[in-house]
């Protein structure tokens, strides 16, 4: 086994020569276990070792916010220390891609959901969780990540193939730039298109909702019970199972597997930029109208209306538009409420140092008479 099996590269071998002087190894991180971490590397024989970690001070103090701090799949450099010292995480790599999602509720904070990942692999199923609204969703958040978007139509062993078939169109309808395969992951139909993608040091999520297959998927990737299964509820077709935290998985036959938790909110993260470029039939359309500064509504001349009306343009998919251009416009509100706040806070806290420090050396000088007594 080498460091490239696990995703290591040039670029990342070029950053790390600075911290391969002071004697640090270079790692991955496999596992959040909230206070520490689970750290792979390669040992001198050739073997993957597991070692259990602690971030360093500098590391965390340096992060400007949580999605800045170790996250699982990321490069980090390793102090092995010796003896009964902790192996302390001293660096943390620069990211080449990064999966993340706003953190759910009114935070504005970004949650990291895959570090360093190649391949973002959402799996639905085309009943009960089959929806493109939200398939656009994570469709903008993996274009932001800068991966490959694929997706796994599973469960096709439930549900008619027209249905699936159905269910597959529609959502290549919403990206040409999107990979779609009908799967069932229960009886292994269709998972050597999966494993395409599964090459040497490629790195790749698996993203949805609970119970889509998610577990069943793993283990039939990992050859055996990996992840505990139960039956599919008669009601709702979903599978008992829920992946509970997010794990990096080196796969025997090459390739690197990061296994996720149900998502029940796909939160934006993403900017403008992004959502025209994810739309870019709406841009086209409006770069139709007759007057520069249409509002799309009820101005002369409005090609998205005539769109709309006509049936050219669903009127879902444009309602979504306008609804994900609201979201990450209260995003970006709040983001710059909170740099404001953030600046604030470290102006209060430099004035209350240097007060301090004039505090200080004031008292010094005070005490320097009586010390040459």
């Amino acid at each position: 086994m080498t460091l490239e099996d696990l995703g290591w590269n040039q670029a990342f071998a070029k950053e790390f020569a600075q911290y391969a002087k002071k004697g640090w190894v270079p790692a991955r991180l496999i596992r959040d276990n909230k206070i520490t971490y689970g750290a792979l590397m390669v040992d001198e024989e050739g073997d993957f070792l597991e070692r259990e970690v602690v971030m360093g001070g500098k590391v965390y103090h340096d992060a400007a916010c949580d999605a800045d701090l170790p996250a699982v799949g990321d490069w980090v450099a390793l102090d092995l220390g010796g003896g009964d010292l902790d192996t302390i995480i001293r660096a943390r790599m620069s990211r080449q891609t990064c999966f993340s999602r706003k953190v759910p509720g009114k935070s504005s904070e970004e949650q990291v959901m895959a570090a360093n990942v190649n391949v973002v692999v959402v799996v639905t199923d085309a009943g009960p969780d089959f929806n493109p609204r939200r398939m656009e969703r994570y469709f903008m958040l993996i274009k932001r990540s800068c991966a490959k978007a694929v997706v796994l139509v599973n469960k096709c062993d439930l549900f008619p193939a027209e249905q699936n078939e159905a269910a597959a169109e529609a959502i290549r309808a919403l990206s040409s730039d999107v990979d779609v395969h009908i799967t069932s992951a229960a009886e292994a139909q269709g998972l050597e298109v999966i494993k395409s993608y599964l090459k040497t040091g490629i790195s790749i999520t698996l993203v949805g909702s609970s119970g889509v297959g998610k577990s069943t998927l793993v283990n039939q990737l990992m050859g055996e019970e990996w992840q505990w299964t139960s039956e599919v509820n008669e009601v709702t077709g979903k599978g008992r199972h829920t992946t509970t935290a997010r794990e990096l998985i080196p796969l025997d036959d090459g390739g690197i597997l990061i296994d996720n938790p149900g998502i029940r909110e796909v939160q934006m993260w993403t900017n403008e930029e992004t959502l025209r470029e994810s739309f870019a039939d709406i841009e086209e359309m409006a770069g139709q109208c007759k007057y520069h500064d249409c509002k799309h509504g009820n101005d002369a001349g409005c090609a998205i209306r005539a769109a709309v009306e006509s049936g050219a343009l669903p009127t879902d998919r444009y309602e979504s538009y306008l609804k994900l251009d609201e979201e990450i416009a209260k995003l970006q509100k709040r983001q710059k409420k909170r740099q404001m706040n953030v600046e604030r806070r470290n102006k209060r806290d430099h004035k209350v140092k240097a007060r301090n420090l004039a505090d200080r050396i004031e008292y010094e000088k005070d005490q320097r008479p009586n010390r040459s007594k």
